[in-house]
């Protein structure tokens, strides 16, 4: 016996190995708990397999965003074409609304004053400085525009006179223009007097109003019209009101200051009056 165990000590020694091999991988398997080798590869092979699966994700996103692109930028162009046709739709629109509105202020004056020849007429733009109170308007002489035609707004206040007139622009001096002369009529008391510029009152959007018979009545807020005499202007219309009454500086004579009516500097849409009636 001793003999057997000497001569076949190792393999006894190798199979008592195995056999504790085989047994622990059983009693592992049994528990639902990996064996020490199979733990040693999960260990080595998830990093790999994590990028792997990473991997694939990133390709697949790649691949849908490639099939979709051109079908999304279709679509963007689809969308940005039909947002500006909404665009152009909108601002037809609204010029559409705003043109209605002057014909219907254009309308209007006529129903008013029907003896008076109007042509409608944009503010194209305006020039104010020390010397000179203008603005450009967007009709001309092709449109029957002369110079020293009258210039009103929608509700008939005077704005300014033509100046000079291009074949489809004109220049007006405004109300305030420190050029300006004209017939005035107060309208309280039927006074004639005269409109003019001054220097001074242009920087403050204000007019003078002198040669004002001694026993004329002022009182602030009266209002002040075109005379219509000479037939050089038409009658009637609206310049201002008067602001403030003061003696000249000699303190023989009297002027009051005259607010315009029409507000200059908002003012869009103007109308040109280019026939009117002659006052006798």
């Amino acid at each position: 016996m001793k003999d057997f165990f000497r001569n076949n000590g190792f393999l006894i020694l190798i199979a008592a190995v195995l056999l504790a091999a085989v047994t622990a991988v059983g009693s592992y398997v049994l528990q639902g708990v990996p064996n020490p080798l199979e733990n040693i590869l999960g260990v080595v092979t998830t990093p790999v397999r994590n990028g792997i699966s990473a991997l694939a994700g990133w390709a697949e996103g790649i691949y849908n965003y490639s099939f979709h692109y051109d079908e999304l930028q279709a679509e963007n162009e689809r969308l940005r074409s039909e947002l500006a046709r909404l665009q152009e739709s909108a601002r037809d629109a609204e010029a559409a609304v705003k043109e209605n509105e002057r014909l219907r202020e254009l309308l209007g004056l006529r129903e008013q004053r029907r003896e008076l020849t109007f042509e409608s007429a944009t503010i194209t733009s305006r020039s104010t400085s020390n010397w000179a109170s203008t603005m450009t308007l967007s009709k001309g002489s092709d449109q029957g525009v002369a110079a020293g035609d009258c210039v009103v707004d929608a509700a008939g206040n005077l704005v300014g006179i033509i100046e000079t007139a291009g074949s489809n622009w004109s220049t007006m001096i405004t109300v305030v223009d420190a050029t300006l002369e004209m017939g005035a009529l107060l309208s309280r008391t039927e006074s004639i007097a005269i409109l003019e510029g001054d220097f001074t009152l242009m920087a403050q959007g204000r007019l003078k109003l002198t040669y004002l018979p001694e026993s004329t009545e002022l009182l602030t807020g009266d209002l002040v019209l075109t005379s219509g005499l000479g037939g050089n202007y038409p009658s009637d219309l609206v310049v201002g009101s008067i602001e403030s009454i003061h003696t000249d500086a000699s303190g023989m004579s009297r002027y009051a200051v005259i607010a315009p009516s029409a507000d200059l500097d908002s003012l869009v849409q103007v109308f040109i009056i280019k026939e009117f009636d002659i006052v006798e």
